[in-house]
């Protein structure tokens, strides 16, 4: 089973094809060295012991030294070998596994849990690994060892061989029975250490709301609660375990039995010397290790099998956005914005948040968003860089549809600063420039003054202070600064701002739309607005009222003719839209 499950990680192994190579040989060396033993001493038996030629037995414990020798390099070479092959398809399966997530689209995303897809990253991967490493190993090195045995019990005597088999049979029940009961254990405990590490994520992402309000008995409970079912199915598997390794470990003493009554008796007729009976002995204790090691091959093999359903769920589900395959890059960009009959829905969702929306910003303008809780305003920005695609109608960009260009050349020329100011743990120069090739100190500078965020000279370290997980060792307001000063950095001609003021005090407000309305000059500006004031930076409104642009003009002139812009903006709100 976890052989069919490891399918498709065989490319993993390619680049390290000699290592296995290796691997391969000093497990089959190691195999023959150990085999070669139980030879040896029945020729010791039958030999010198037998006819009392004792000074060869010096030539012989010679031979079982340099044997045993030869046999703890080779098996040092084999888990060396498999351990850097198995380390080594990690890796990359991890990288690949990481880049697909990034490939996937905000609405996966949207519907799994943070917890579950770190499970997988790092505990399947890793279940995937130790298989091919160690389980895959003793599984490969158990059927090679049977039929090596098997065929040197046939060579000593054949009788016995086929007791030891027969005794060998119950194997195929009891691995039958183990895989239908421990594929249910895996699955489950491996679904719930994926919620319990969401629960301890949410908890650590989430500390301040539960210190504020005071749940952290509640947390406590509920993490106790999970954490005590993770226990029970891990006993259960425990207790299946144990089973199918004591019922292994029994059969090789049942045939071990069997071989000294039968065995014997062949001694004592002629038809099998002493030496010969060591030696099959001998080889029947080289099947109990491997007879103890089934059951935890198969454990591990179902873990793997599982660990590979839960990965496939991931990697085999496809980007709905992605570049297709018509798309160009973007040589220059205007930033002339058209969003033509645009209609959008959720996945999964049945009611539309934009229907037969239209509007256009030329190239230099700025136009602000302005409508209900709810109308769809931030997600009409999300659909510019192609966060989510339209469902219907296009998004345009200089005439071309953003999904006949490049995403990595679409992205370059927007600047995006969402409502909720998203940092990572690491130095505010790392967050500021988010991996890009070049950013000369002059436009670090300047982006840092736009934001208003020169409080950045005066931390500890300066650019390189490190900010902490989502940035939470700084106020809102200069994290939204350090948002705002990433978005407009590299000066992109088109400028995507959700809001992007809503955590600033006002005199700082009042600085950032002074810098803000000179970089926008000569920049598309695109302005999801929740404030009134920060439409002085709009030289035109679009009001959107169920899913659909109801009128565009400049604030004046919607102030003056529409009653429901009036009533946005009032502090009268509930009272003046009924």
């Amino acid at each position: 089973m976890g052989l069919l499950a490891l399918r498709r990680y065989v490319p993993y192994l390619r680049p390290y094809v000699w290592l296995v190579v290796i691997f391969g040989a000093s497990q089959l060396g190691s195999l023959a060295a150990a085999a070669s033993i139980p030879k040896v001493i029945q020729h010791i038996i039958d030999g010198p012991i037998t006819h009392h030629q004792l000074n060869s037995l010096a030539a012989y414990a010679g031979l079982l030294v340099l044997i045993g020798a030869l046999e703890f390099v080779l098996i040092v070479m084999r888990r060396h070998f498999a351990g850097v092959a198995s380390f080594g398809m990690e890796t990359d399966l991890r990288n690949d596994f990481y880049a697909h997530l990034q490939s996937l689209q905000v609405s996966f995303h949207d519907n799994w849990q943070s917890g579950q897809l770190l499970s997988r990253a790092v505990a399947d991967i890793g279940t995937v690994r130790r298989f091919v490493g160690f389980g895959l190993i003793w599984f490969l090195q158990t059927i090679v060892t049977f039929a090596v045995v098997f065929v040197l019990m046939l060579q000593l005597d054949w009788q016995l061989a086929v007791v030891v088999v027969l005794c060998m049979t119950p194997l195929a029940v009891f691995s039958n029975v183990f895989h239908d009961k421990y594929k249910v254990i895996a699955r489950r405990l491996q679904d719930l250490s994926g919620d319990l590490t969401t629960t301890i994520e949410e908890m650590a992402t989430g500390v301040r709301i539960v210190k504020a309000f005071g749940r952290m008995p509640l947390m406590q409970k509920r993490f106790e609660d999970e954490a005590r079912m993770v226990r029970a199915t891990s006993l259960d598997g425990i207790k299946a375990r144990a089973e199918v390794w004591t019922e292994m470990n029994f059969l090789p003493y049942l045939s071990l039995v069997a071989v000294l009554l039968l065995g014997g008796l062949n001694v004592v007729q002629g038809r099998l010397t002493i030496g010969g009976l060591v030696a099959f002995m001998n080889y029947v204790f080289m099947l109990a290790w491997p007879m103890d090691a089934i059951g935890w091959v198969l454990s591990m093999a179902e873990e793997c099998q599982t660990a590979s359903q839960r990965l496939r769920e991931v990697l085999d589900s496809r980007p709905e956005i992605a570049d297709g395959p018509r798309a160009r890059a973007l040589e220059t960009c205007r930033g002339r914005l058209e969003f033509r009959g645009v209609g959008f829905k959720y996945p999964s969702a049945d009611e539309w948040v934009l229907r037969g929306l239209d509007l256009v910003v030329e190239p230099g303008e700025t136009v602000g968003l302005v409508g209900r809780t709810g109308s769809g305003k931030t997600t009409l920005a999300y659909l510019v860089p192609r966060l989510y695609d339209v469902t219907e109608g296009a998004v345009l960009l200089d005439g071309v549809d953003v999904r006949d260009i490049l995403l990595r050349s679409l992205r370059s020329h927007i600047g995006f600063a969402f409502e909720d100011p998203i940092l990572f743990s690491a130095s505010v120069h790392e967050n500021l420039v988010m991996g890009r090739p070049v950013v000369s100190d002059e436009e670090l500078k300047r982006a840092i003054e736009i934001a208003e965020a020169g409080f950045v000279w005066e931390l500890p370290w300066g650019l390189e202070t490190r900010v902490g997980e989502q940035g939470y060792t700084l106020s809102g307001g200069q994290r939204q600064r350090l948002a705002l000063a990433r978005a407009v950095l590299g000066a992109p001609p088109v400028l995507v701002l959700d809001d992007p003021l809503s955590s600033v005090d006002v005199h700082t407000e009042a600085a950032i739309e002074e810098s803000l309305a000179r970089v926008l000059k000569g920049v598309t500006g695109l302005l999801v607005v929740h404030r009134p004031s920060t439409l002085a930076l709009a030289d035109r409104v679009a009001l959107i009222d169920r899913g659909a642009v109801v009128e565009v003009a400049t604030h004046a002139e919607l102030m003056r003719s529409n009653e429901l812009y009036r009533a946005l903006l009032s502090q009268q709100y509930e009272e003046a839209v009924v």
